[in-house]
């Protein structure tokens, strides 16, 4: 085992991994030691720990179907970074879905913009994979991981799958305000509006 970080003669090299960005206690011997024993607690061992740390943002939730296979993108992530020798760590940020944030989507976006710059900033990562996928949601990744001047990589969570009504391919959400603003119109029943309703998003489907 390598004791180097328990000298107190030696400077802390705050430059790359679990070193980086140490806790202003005015001791960057506790700072290390305080945070190794705390991250430990998840079973790392010091050999993990002196690798680069690549963060991963997770914006899965509830309230936002188009992130639902973060879980699986998060998952692919790590199996890459962990082959070619870094260590990856998943941390959460704000996550917009459109339809779900009142009183709208984009007065949301700087907030998660903020969030994810300082996310990033103050801990302890070398790079960053962005994981969003909303529209409101990728411009406030970029804008913040730009600021936070860190290498960041943006992975897109990806389209939605199409549906079908009457034999014709919808999907959200280029089709959601014309087949509405048709049945205000009259132009097409409650029956065609239930039922498109079904078939804009059908990717997750949750009996």
């Amino acid at each position: 085992m390598d004791y180097d970080d328990y000298d107190l003669s030696l400077p802390i090299e705050s430059t790359m991994g679990i070193t980086k960005g140490l806790a202003s206690y005015g001791d960057a011997h506790f700072s290390l030691f305080l945070r190794k024993a705390f991250i430990k607690a998840l079973g790392y061992s010091e050999d993990a720990l002196s690798r680069s740390i690549i963060g991963i943002i997770n914006t899965n939730s509830g309230f936002n179907p188009c992130h639902a296979n973060t879980p699986q993108l998060i998952e692919a992530a790590k199996r890459g970074i962990h082959l070619a020798g870094g260590l990856a760590v998943e941390f959460p940020t704000i996550s917009i879905h459109e339809s779900f944030s009142s009183p709208t989507s984009m007065f949301l976006r700087n907030l998660m913009s903020m969030d994810t710059e300082e996310m990033i900033r103050a801990q302890p990562i070398d790079a960053c994979i962005m994981i969003g996928g909303c529209d409101k949601t990728v411009p406030a990744q970029l804008m913040g991981g730009l600021s936070a001047d860190k290498p960041i990589f943006p992975l897109i969570t990806g389209p939605m799958l199409p549906g079908n009504n009457k034999g014709v391919r919808i999907g959200a959400c280029t089709d959601c305000r014309s087949n509405w603003a048709a049945y205000r119109a009259g132009i097409i029943d409650v029956e065609e509006i239930a039922s498109i309703n079904e078939e804009l998003a059908p990717t997750e489907l949750v009996a």
